[in-house]
């Protein structure tokens, strides 16, 4: 019987034969860092891509996805920032030990260790993505002085309630999650248009990380705590900008009117631009992330 890969070593694997090569240039520059009070072991380590020089920027991919979200943005960025670019705890190519419960503290935890280990004490800026917006705005809570100014890009988790997925529909959850066909269809899904956005590359991208060893058992331990919710308020003092995509097929209007308004922001949508901003519009979110990096009031 064949040893299973740890996470580390299926991505050292693929990373070179990625069909996209954007995706391979970020996946080479991911560091493997052992986290004091998170890695277990000395072979249980964390992966983030660090790259570019400047102020710190932590960049915060959605759910089930991985740091190569932002593969067609760094390029953009790397020249004015030092880009920090992680898997979330318990998502990605990071490690899924048994016996842990996978939910919004433990992605903090893991998240400060990061900051602790790679800002060099320099207050640090946040892209983050759908589910990615609600987890900075929490950090920008708890960090008022270690965080000082968002971007985040059709924020998940705002403003909808809990939702606790209980046994066994949490592991029906992940079959469902697991099959080509879903994966192929939220996708497309995310796009504003699939037909010319999404090829082999990017599906390759969506499911590359279902071999991660602990992959289900941590999305089910995740969804049955209810994952990430409801976190649109109190607002953070930092400065914080807000884009949408308008043609949006994950987040509907309705709820998008609703976080704004927990936020105290008008609706601000991109046209031609899905559910991520980042990969359709990369330009225009670096763009923003200038202006508001100018303007932001140093804390």
């Amino acid at each position: 019987m064949s040893k299973e890969l740890t996470s580390q070593e299926q991505l050292n694997q693929i990373k070179n034969s990625l069909i996209d090569p954007l995706a391979c240039e970020l996946a080479n520059k991911v560091e493997w860092l052992y986290l004091e009070g998170l890695s277990t072991t000395t072979s249980e380590l964390y992966p983030v891509a660090v790259l570019g020089e400047g102020p710190p920027l932590l960049m915060l991919h959605g759910f089930d996805s991985s740091f190569l979200e932002f593969r067609r943005i760094f390029k953009l960025l790397k020249n004015k920032n030092q880009l920090i670019i992680p898997d979330l705890f318990g998502f990605g190519f990071c490690p899924r030990p048994n016996n842990v419960e996978y939910g919004l503290e433990k992605i903090l935890n893991h998240l400060n260790q990061l900051i602790i280990n790679c800002s060099k004490n320099e207050p640090v800026g946040i892209i983050a993505a759908s589910m990615g917006g609600s987890i900075a705005l929490e950090l920008a809570r708890r960090k008022p002085k270690g965080i000082n100014q968002l971007l985040l890009l059709a924020p998940a988790g705002l403003a909808n309630s809990q939702k606790k997925i209980p046994w066994p529909l949490d592991q029906l959850g992940t079959c469902v999650l697991r099959q080509p066909f879903v994966r192929k269809s939220l996708c497309r899904q995310a796009f504003a248009n699939p037909s010319k956005s999404v090829g082999k590359a990017e599906e390759e991208i969506a499911s590359l990380h279902l071999t991660v060893p602990g992959w289900r058992r941590s999305l089910a331990s995740f969804a049955r705590g209810g994952g990430i919710s409801n976190l649109g308020k109190a607002i953070p003092n930092q400065p914080i900008e807000v884009i949408w995509g308008k043609q949006d097929r994950i987040i509907k209007k309705e709820e998008r009117e609703k976080s704004m308004k927990l936020l105290g922001k008008e609706l601000n949508e991109i046209d031609n631009c899905g559910h991520l901003p980042h990969l359709d519009k990369p330009q225009i979110v670096a763009d923003y992330w200038q202006s508001l990096h100018k303007h932001a009031k140093q804390f």
